[in-house]
This record gives C-alpha cells, sequence and structure tokens, in this order.
C-alpha cells in the first residue's frame, strides 16, 4: 500500500469519526460562549445515539432511506429539550455547573440503558437498524485530481452538514447581534444587561442549541459507526468533543480543527492494523491512543487558551 493509498484510505475515515465530535464541539462552543459550562456533552450524545437508533427502527418502514435524517432530527430536538435540564440547574437555581453536566451524563447514560431494557425484552442493546446513513459521491467534485477522491468521494452527507454547521456557527457567534448578544452575555453579563439583553434567556439559547448538535453528533454515531446502541456505543466521544471545544480556544473553526484531530487518532486505533507503517504497534497502544492524545493536547495547551471571562458563573441580576 502506497502512501497515497494510504492517506485515500485514513482521511475518509477521519472525517467519519470527525464528524460526530465537530457537531458536538459546535454545540458546547454555543453553551461556553454564553457563560455556561457543559461537561454533559457526553451524556447528551449518549442520548441522541439511542432516540437516534430507536427511532430509526420504529420509522424505517415509513420513511425508507430518508431514515437516519429523520431519527437526526428527532434525536436534536430531544436532546434540546432534554438539555433544559441543565439550562435550570445552572440557570434559574445557579447549581454548580460542573456538577449539573455530571448529573446530566450519568441520568443520560442510566435512563437511555433502561429504556434499552424496557423496550427491546430486558436485553443490553437494541435490534441493528436496517437503514443506515449511506455513502455518496460529489458529481464533478469527485473527478479532481487527488483532491476529489480524498475528500469527495464516498462522502457522508451529515459530514458535509457538520462543516455546514461550522460556517453557520461562525457567522451567527461573529457576524450577527444574535452572536454578539451571546458573547457578551459569557464575556461581561451585567454590562449586557445593562445594555437590554436577557442574560438568563440568551444562555437558556446557547444550552438547548448545544444539547440539539450533540443529539446530532450520537445520532451520526449510532448510525454510522455502530448500527444499534448499547452501553459501550459512546465511549468518551463527549469528551473528546469537551476537549476539542477548549483546543480550539472556543471558536468555531478551531474546535473542527480539532475534532478532525481526534478524528484522526480514533481512525488510526480502529484500522490501524492494516496501514503498514504502523501495523506493528501493539493494538492496546492503538486502543488508547484517541485518550491519550485528548489528555495530552490539554495538558500542553489548557493553559494558553483563555475560556470567556463569566464562564461557569452564574448570573445574579444587580450583583456585581
Amino acid at each position: 500500500m502506497s502512501f497515497i493509498e494510504v492517506l485515500y484510505f485514513i482521511v475518509p475515515s477521519a472525517i467519519l469519526y470527525a464528524t460526530p465530535l465537530i457537531f458536538t464541539a459546535i454545540g458546547g462552543v454555543f453553551s461556553e460562549r454564553s457563560g455556561v459550562v457543559n461537561i454533559g456533552l457526553e451524556g447528551l450524545m449518549v442520548v441522541g445515539a439511542f432516540v437516534g437508533v430507536y427511532a430509526n427502527l420504529q420509522l424505517g418502514d415509513s420513511f425508507g432511506a430518508n431514515t437516519p435524517w429523520i431519527a437526526m432530527l428527532i434525536a436534536a430536538i430531544t436532546c434540546g429539550i432534554f438539555a433544559i435540564l441543565h439550562a435550570v440547574a445552572a440557570i434559574t437555581f445557579r447549581a454548580d455547573q460542573v456538577v449539573s453536566g455530571v448529573a446530566i451524563n450519568l441520568l443520560g447514560l442510566a435512563g437511555s440503558l433502561f429504556l434499552v431494557r424496557l423496550l427491546f425484552d430486558g436485553r443490553g442493546q437494541t435490534d441493528m437498524i436496517e437503514h443506515s446513513i449511506t455513502r455518496f459521491s460529489i458529481p464533478g467534485l469527485d473527478k479532481i485530481p487527488f483532491i476529489g477522491k480524498l475528500l469527495f468521494h464516498e462522502v457522508y452527507g451529515p459530514s458535509l452538514l457538520a462543516f455546514g454547521i461550522v460556517v453557520i456557527a461562525w457567522y451567527v457567534l461573529y457576524k450577527t447581534p444574535f452572536g454578539l448578544r451571546l458573547r457578551a452575555v459569557g464575556e461581561h453579563p451585567m454590562a449586557a444587561d445593562t445594555m437590554g439583553v436577557n442574560v438568563n434567556r440568551m444562555r437558556y439559547i446557547a444550552v438547548i442549541i448545544s444539547g440539539a448538535l450533540a443529539g446530532l453528533g450520537g445520532a451520526f454515531y449510532s448510525q454510522t459507526i455502530t448500527n444499534d446502541f448499547s452501553h459501550a456505543t459512546i465511549t468518551g466521544q463527549g469528551f473528546m468533543a469537551l476537549a476539542a471545544m477548549i483546543f480550539g480556544k472556543w471558536h468555531p473553526v478551531g474546535a473542527m480543527g480539532a475534532a478532525l484531530f481526534f478524528g484522526l487518532a480514533q481512525t488510526l486505533a480502529q484500522v490501524g492494523k492494516t496501514i503498514p507503517y504502523i501495523q506493528d504497534v501493539p493494538s492496546a497502544v492503538l486502543q488508547v491512543l484517541p485518550y491519550v492524545l485528548t489528555i495530552l493536547a490539554l495538558a500542553g495547551f489548557i493553559g494558553k487558551a483563555t475560556a470567556p471571562k463569566a464562564n461557569g458563573q452564574p448570573y445574579i441580576k444587580g450583583k456585581r
């Protein structure tokens, strides 16, 4: 296998594994730019993965090939609603945001597994879906020498959506009044309040957006990589997305770049034994690679990244 062939093999797989991280990391950007720490991205992804598979199984006969997209939409709506629990605790009741996020992680996993056992005759996993998300080639672009086969051949539609959401998120956050208000409540909520911005409402909206995008990430993962749901479907991807958000300096484009980096690490962990250059590396090393790189990236970068000034701080009107 030549180096070019290795690239043709690795890059599309890296984009596949990065896609759910991009969705979830951008959701984290919205939440934390508003001043609300969302450690619960992992639990939101778990719920999205379960809802995506369950909706796929229930609606497959009605929607056919379009079922995965409908399932992703349902997962996004469900997780947006589920994220309100975190918003109520962190914003309305001013609970510790990290503790609230951990509770979301525990509740998301436990609740999903309980529903699996309830709905699937006591088993620990769902049935396999029949309508998974399929690949397609982009006509014209897939004929471009080298780049065409690398980026536009056999791609996933939601991957294109993820890159589109990065652009939309950048535009919304930095080029619209809504984005200015959202960033203002994350940097200096009292000043924003003085200018007539409803701080709590903006934070609620941001947390709900983060939940919806994490739901998309979880539903995409379960309908492409696993094609079912169990306790092992989402195993740290939410935390990787959180790390990607920090590594990307709370910026949509930076978060996307970090997600692609972690997606590459996951790819090497899954298919490294088939790649000539690293096939002799012990499989245990490849399996822990994504998590080790996540820790190293944060350890070497966390002190150099500055979070929004009011991140993690509940806002009390009139109190400095």
